[in-house]
């Protein structure tokens, strides 16, 4: 089958052929025809198969209808929106639309982050057809009312398992309550999961299921090898490995993004032309590390798993796991960067002991055992068993280290018990302390309440009787005696003094 024979415009085809293209690749010779029809679909294979001329090419059909060369942004409404999980693919994306859209006059534009969103709005406020977005940045436009949804006709989820994975499922959520409910909607990926099914259920209105090779498969173009290793020696080896078999563009994966610029420093030290790229780098940074490699510059590009998606590099030899990924599936889109358009490719993965679970865990997905080879100079149970003994006498030092401080602590109580005859921090004695406070010392406080003497008659019988009867009340005497001593009865408090002066009659 040629492209001839799938529907396609005079413009497109002429495209096609400029790219030196004359034949679909399975995923689009089954995924272009029903694009067309205006069905949904959900569309599944490797790897580098052309998926994104699968979605790029019966869109860009679609939409000629609405293509014209006005300068007025109200001609150029939104009404393609195709989301991506990372800025490379992104790019790649937008290089695809505008190669295959040439002879198009529609109007096309990319947004993601860590970039200046000036260049952004002016296009957007420009007008376009065609929108490549990033969820992060799309909503920032949304907020900053220079992007509207309304016209949007065909919806594109490409990687969109990978979007799930990094947490974009509630900005998908927000972007699809801005669209039309009648549109088209796409969903491409390498691999597909459950919970990818389930949001397809929601989004996807009877979608065509297209998968053209066995889900979370692999290409049989690329070369599987694992070599044993203890984690110190990893670069050891990776530098070995490059010098050795004169290695000349090595795509290094690894977890963390410290990781990435470290074993980048280390290479460089080691003589190995290295740069990295990561989720901290600008995206200029980025951009140049990767037009770097693809040219040949630098010998090795160190990238996390933001370079597992969507990296389009030509003829790449070599993809290296220096650190095997967390999930399974993300060891297929990292090896997927090698053996691209019918060409070959090899993928090496460094593991150590505490990889183990993981690679049995890719095996499992893959239902095939990975070939293991040990690198002479490097086998890892000799140092295994070195590290066993040191660990072992670490462990004892350790050990003998508590013990003797423990006999110290005790020795210690003992002598501070012998002098008080009790710990003196426990808490029973604090306890005491706090009990024998309690009483007051104020002798004011221990003597009965007894008024002063009145000269009065009559007021000195009221005050005598309200005392007598509080004494009663309180079961005490109006004087007693401690320790055979008799002590005056204190005067009352808070009692108004008594003139002394009879009051004259007036």
């Amino acid at each position: 089958m040629s492209f001839d024979q799938l529907g396609l415009s005079t413009e497109i085809l002429r495209a096609i052929n400029d790219q030196g293209y004359t034949e679909p690749t399975p995923i689009q010779a089954q995924a272009i025809p029903p694009i067309l029809e205006n069905k949904d679909i959900m569309g599944g294979a490797q790897t580098g198969t052309g998926k994104t001329a699968g979605f790029t090419l019966p869109m860009l059909h679609r939409l000629q209808p609405y293509a014209n060369t006005s300068v007025s942004p109200a001609r150029h409404p939104i009404r393609a929106l195709i989301l991506v999980p990372t800025r490379e693919l992104a790019a790649q994306v937008f290089e695809s639309v505008k190669t295959y859209g040439k002879y198009l006059p529609l109007k096309c534009t990319v947004v993601y982050g860590g970039v200046n969103m000036d260049p952004q709005i002016k296009d957007l406020l420009a007008g376009v057809e065609i929108l490549v977005a990033t969820p992060g940045r799309m909503l920032d436009h949304v907020q900053q009312k220079t992007i509207r949804l309304s016209k949007v006709e065909i919806l594109v989820l490409d990687e969109a398992d990978r979007m799930l994975d990094m947490g974009f499922l509630p900005d998908i959520k927000r972007i699809l309550a801005l669209m039309p409910q009648k549109r088209q909607n796409l969903m491409f990926s390498a691999t597909f999961s459950e919970e990818i099914k389930k949001l397809a259920n929601k989004i996807l209105k009877q979608p065509m299921l297209i998968e053209v090779a066995k889900r979370n498969s692999m290409t049989n173009l690329v070369t599987h090898v694992v070599h044993p290793i203890k984690r110190d020696r990893k670069r050891e080896l990776l530098a070995h490995l490059i010098k050795s078999q004169d290695l000349k563009q090595v795509l290094v994966f690894v977890r963390t993004k410290y990781g990435a610029s470290h074993l980048a420093r280390q290479l460089e030290r080691d003589g190995i032309s290295t740069t990295a790229i990561h989720g901290d780098k600008s995206q200029p940074q980025r951009t140049q590390a990767l037009a770097e490699f693809k040219h040949g510059e630098v010998q090795v590009l160190v990238a996390t798993d933001v370079a597992a998606r969507g990296l389009d590099i030509e003829d790449l030899p070599h993809v290296v796991n220096f650190e095997l990924p967390n999930t399974p599936e993300d060891y297929i889109h990292r090896i997927g960067r090698t053996g691209r358009a019918g060409t070959k490719g090899c993928a090496i993965s460094l593991v150590c002991d505490d990889e183990n679970e993981l690679l049995e865990g890719i095996e499992k997905l893959l239902k095939i055992k990975l070939p293991e080879e040990v690198i002479t100079g490097f086998e890892p149970k000799i140092t295994d068993n070195l590290t066993e003994t040191t660990h072992t006498l670490h462990e004892r030092e350790r050990h003998d280290r508590t013990k003797e401080k423990q006999k110290k602590n005790s020795d210690i109580r003992a002598k501070r018990q012998d002098k008080t005859g009790s710990e003196p921090n426990s808490k029973q004695h604090v306890h005491r302390q706090k009990k024998q406070m309690k009483a007051p010392q104020d002798p004011l406080f221990n003597q009965p309440y007894v008024p002063l003497a009145c000269p009065i008659e009559n007021e000195s019988k009221r005050i005598t009787s309200t005392v007598a009867s509080l004494s009663v009340i309180k079961g005490r005497t109006a004087a007693y005696t401690r320790h055979g001593q008799h002590k005056k009865p204190l005067p009352a408090l808070f009692m108004p003094p008594l003139s002394s002066k009879p009051k004259q009659n007036r």
